[in-house]
């Protein structure tokens, strides 16, 4: 049961509608929203995420708990209004993914805590919303030293009653943080995209060769340029510092196949498989039993759902599953990832026996 029984959302997009539909799910009493935006205030209220009201101090009136969840250059004035216009006894945080000019605005507050859950969908609008959105997500928390710890306190709670894993960060060091591992990553897919795309190799059209190493690569590029253009300016300087790390890597590179240095590109791809395997780790039980099967498929209704059937039959647990598609006559590949050898090859034996063509390798190779 959440800490919180009265919760007034303050922007009602993906983010928003999410949060009230979590809520709901926590056993919230009452979520009230309230959105510049009419027909996203009307969608997620037929959703059943919010009780619409039709202006912010009416939503605000008895909240425990407001969030905001407005764009990120419309934040720090939305918190700062919020702020005004909030009880004493209303706790104020945000969703946005920076956190210094949002922090600034709120000027020492110690009943505001700033927060940015990184739940990783590219959907947009209320209609994608879902409770589940923050199951096991991690949701930085960034209080400061005139934080009320009984605020933080109901926070923290309402944050894991939604199914999230909150962690505490400093603003300045939270900036930082995503711009590595979150804005630098689109700022490059971008960059990979474009040079691809505006290149031709002897009449050959680079886009039109491409493997799957630049599609998954380049899975977040094209993103909101609404969103992301504002995310790139407001966290301008922690991501022109990681900008500027990236190229000194790059001239690093550079320099080891100037001078042939295999030394140096043998070590270098080293680090990066044992950072690798860091970063799986994070995400499963054991990353070193991972095996990866690819199969390659038809473009055909009902394909994908009878691989998982047919594995599910078998009990198999599917860790993870991903699609490539290639084209409609030749199809494409689906990777599944399967923890163990034995049980990759039990599911080989039962996509093969299908017809399927598979092949098995290990996700994280041994040096």
């Amino acid at each position: 049961m959440a800490p919180v029984r009265s919760l007034a959302v303050v922007g009602t997009g993906l983010i928003g509608a999410s949060v009230g539909l979590a809520a709901r799910r926590a056993g919230v009493e009452h979520v009230s929203g309230w959105d510049p935006d009419e027909t996203h205030l009307a969608t997620a209220a037929e959703r059943g995420a919010v009780a619409p009201v039709s202006d912010l101090e009416t939503a605000l009136a008895g909240a425990e708990l407001a969030l905001v969840a407005v764009p990120v250059a419309a934040l720090p004035a939305q918190v700062r209004a919020v702020l005004d216009a909030s009880a004493a006894s209303c706790t104020v945080t945000d969703v946005g993914s920076t956190k210094g000019a949002v922090v600034a605005a709120a000027a020492g507050e110690s009943r505001f805590i700033g927060g940015h859950p990184i739940c990783g969908s590219e959907a947009r609008g209320p209609q994608r919303a879902t409770g589940e959105l923050f199951d096991s997500a991690t949701w930085f928390l960034t209080p400061i030293a005139a934080t009320e710890p009984e605020r933080y306190k109901l926070l923290h709670g309402f944050v894991s009653a939604l199914g999230a894993i909150p962690v505490a960060v400093d603003p300045e060091a939270h900036d930082r943080l995503v711009a590595v591992t979150s804005h630098l990553p689109h700022a490059l897919a971008n960059i990979l995209l474009n040079q691809a795309g505006a290149s031709r190799i002897d009449g050959h059209e680079p886009l039109a060769a491409a493997g799957g190493s630049l599609r998954d690569m380049t899975r977040v590029a094209g993103a909101n340029p609404r969103i992301w253009v504002d995310i790139f300016l407001e966290n301008r300087v922690a991501l022109g510092d990681a900008l500027g790390e990236h190229r000194r890597r790059i001239e690093q590179l550079e320099a080891a196949l100037t001078a042939s240095d295999a030394g140096f590109l043998a070590r270098w791809i080293g680090e990066a498989s044992g950072n690798r395997r860091r970063l799986l780790e994070t995400a499963y039980d054991d990353a070193g039993a991972l095996q990866r099967l690819r199969v390659h498929v038809l473009d055909r209704p009902g394909v994908i759902a009878g691989i998982a059937q047919a594995l599910g039959a078998e009990r198999i647990n599917i860790a993870d599953f991903d699609l490539q598609h290639l084209s409609s006559d030749r199809g494409g590949t689906v990777t599944i990832l399967v923890a163990g050898e034995q049980e990759a090859a039990r599911a080989a034996d039962i996509l093969e026996a299908q017809g399927y063509g598979v092949v098995v390798a290990p996700v994280l190779e041994e040096s």
